[in-house]
């Protein structure tokens, strides 16, 4: 197989692996959302049963719970509009201890004896998709939602929904059709879209394959030419016009270094960079590139100078130069000024030096434009937001999704009771009130967590910042039996911030550790610098983060403590991005967790 039809069929291969996974999740999540919201339109029905049993029994305190219930034809009026109105229930059953059913959504049921049945909320939310799918086919198989009822905690009555999941495989089947029938055109569109742009794409690759094959050969023929790019963005074109070139030398035998070399020089001034090479004398051997643009000085002229003629001591690059050449530690990027000829500075390029081994044998210097690496950074850290903006709105989709079926369950309930003349709407009317103001401060919360913000950078010291962020905590640990130690490495070493966000940032690490040690224990604060970035790390020995919690931790609104609001964490991810850092974190369960912060230091 050739290396093109190789390279077609991967690219075939990763596309349709990648559409067939994405097409696989969302069949799984739409088969999870259906049994999801099956279970809470049964929880509703169970606690609306329950608060109109419990008021029935309110309103006949003398006459015995039995008989209450069984002379309340409302009560047995709404269990059959419910059982009848909803999709989620195959059976709405009131019992007593004996399984003997009361009342019941189905009049002819009463009296007889049901035995209960397996809990839904467990298949709900421990069991995968293909298992759910399973239980939609499958008969004769009953779930039910259960609440206990009697005084003093002692159980005398029990409110039940029964499911019966094939009643809902109505609802869900046309839509994991429709996901079903999306995820295959998805699948054969990608591999047609694939096979196409492969084979178009790696044409030219064949061509070039043919080209060498011919001149190994001495058989060069140009039947087969490729358009020669004029504007320099054809990258095939550039090499078929240079192996064109070879090959009219090669078969008219008349090599000629001079065009050769020609040929290499123009192809070098092409670059933007500017790279020079000194030898071991330090003087220059090669100049290539946009040396002009950097230096102000013709290329022509620059071979035999030394290092100091070109770069002399006196600017700030001659004397990173000249420090190079003496210990022999290559630099990585660095942002320096240059010079103009008048002596001025005037504009600012990326250093980057490499000393050829054994050590001091040469040196290697490019010079560099700017624009270009500021433009990766910024692709990149739009990149880094938007995966920052998916974590943060698959949880407010999740906290939107709660309240909105609250609110559509009720104004059901509302609607069934306005139906049968039942005026009593109070209780729902406050639970929707209180579901929108819910949605009201998720929506506020989530436009001020997406706001832009203004960072007010200051360059502080690694130490005594860290010092300081820590010590606003150390009342919170000492109260709470925790010993606190802070260490660090790199004396001097400086963090350009904003100093009021990052400490926010660093004490939502630090609470959430004292906060996962109730009960005493270490928390460790340690940074330390090297030459581009700062690492701090916080170490709790608390229980440790779970695995299947650890991909949901930055989320915004996620949190398992039961007062939490789910915001620290997610507001600490965020600040870090905007300072252009990274965070990341290491658990053992029963052992604590770490987190690691890495900040750019101060150039």
């Amino acid at each position: 197989m050739t290396i093109q039809a190789r390279l077609t069929f991967s690219s075939v291969l990763v596309m349709t692996a990648i559409v067939g996974v994405i097409s696989v999740v969302d069949l799984g999540y739409e088969m999870e959302s259906q049994y999801a919201a099956t279970l809470e339109r049964a929880k509703l029905l169970r606690d609306v049963t329950t608060h109109l049993v419990t008021d029935t029994l309110d309103r006949n305190r003398t006459t015995p719970w039995r008989e209450a219930l069984m002379t309340a034809p409302q009560l047995q009026n709404s269990l059959i509009e419910f059982g009848t109105a909803s999709r989620a229930a195959f059976e709405i059953a009131i019992c007593d201890t004996d399984n003997e059913i009361v009342l019941d959504s189905d009049p002819k049921r009463q009296g007889t004896n049901e035995r209960p049945f397996p809990d839904f909320k467990p298949i709900v939310e421990g069991t995968n998709w293909l298992d759910k799918l399973r239980i939609l086919g499958q008969k004769n198989n009953y779930y039910q939602l259960e609440q206990p009822l009697g005084p003093g905690g002692k159980t005398e009555i029990n409110v039940r929904v029964v499911i019966y999941p094939p009643l809902i495989k109505n609802d869900i089947m046309p839509k994991l059709l429709k996901s079903a029938d999306v995820a295959l055109g998805s699948i054969a569109g990608a591999i047609c879209i694939t096979l196409l742009f492969s084979v178009i794409a790696f044409r030219p690759v064949g061509r070039l394959g043919r080209m060498v094959d011919r001149m190994t050969k001495g058989e060069y023929d140009p039947k087969d030419p490729i358009p020669v790019s004029r504007s320099g963005e054809d990258e095939f074109g550039i090499i078929a016009s240079k192996v064109s070139l070879l090959g009219e030398k090669l078969r008219g035998a008349q090599y000629d270094f001079t065009d050769l070399r020609g040929n290499f020089e123009r192809l070098m001034d092409e670059l933007e960079d500017a790279v020079l090479i000194f030898g071991r004398d330090r003087r220059l051997i090669v100049a290539s590139g946009a040396v002009e643009k950097f230096l102000g000085r013709a290329r022509m002229d620059l071979p035999g100078s030394t290092l100091t003629e070109v770069f002399p001591p006196t600017t700030t690059l001659g004397l990173m130069l000249a420090q190079v050449a003496q210990t022999g530690h290559p630099i990585r990027n660095r942002r320096v000024p240059m010079t103009r000829g008048d002596g001025s500075e005037g504009f600012v390029a990326l250093l980057s030096v490499d000393v050829a081994e054994p050590r001091g044998t040469g040196l290697l210097v490019r010079l560099r434009d700017p624009e270009a690496t500021r433009q990766i950074s910024r692709q990149l850290e739009t990149a880094e937001r938007l995966s920052a903006i998916s974590q943060i709105t698959s949880g407010v989709a999740h906290e939107v999704k709660n309240p909105l079926n609250a609110i559509l369950m009720h104004v059901e309930v509302a609607r069934m009771k306005l139906a049968g003349g039942d005026t009593s709407v109070e209780p729902q009317m406050e639970i929707i009130a209180r579901e929108i103001l819910r949605l009201d401060r998720v929506v506020k919360t989530f436009l001020d967590f997406t706001r832009p913000v203004e960072l007010r950078l200051t360059e502080v010291p690694l130490d005594s910042f860290v010092r300081e962020t820590v010590d606003l905590a150390s009342p919170q640990a000492a109260a709470a039996g925790i010993h606190v130690s802070v260490e660090g490495d790199g004396e001097g070493a400086t963090i350009r911030v904003d100093p009021d966000m990052m400490k926010q940032a660093i004490l939502n690490i630090v609470v959430n550790g004292i906060q996962a040690m109730p009960n005493g224990g270490d928390l460790r604060v340690e940074w330390a610098a090297q030459r581009e970035d700062a690492e701090i790390r916080i170490s709790d020995t608390g229980m440790g983060i779970p695995p299947e919690l650890r991909d949901k931790i930055f989320r915004l609104y996620y949190t398992t403590k039961a007062q939490g609001s789910g915001i620290g964490l997610a507001m600490t991810y965020r600040i870090v991005q905007l300072h252009d850092g990274t965070i990341d974190f290491v658990s053992e369960p029963g052992k604590g967790a770490t987190f690691v912060m890495r900040l750019p230091v101060a150039v």
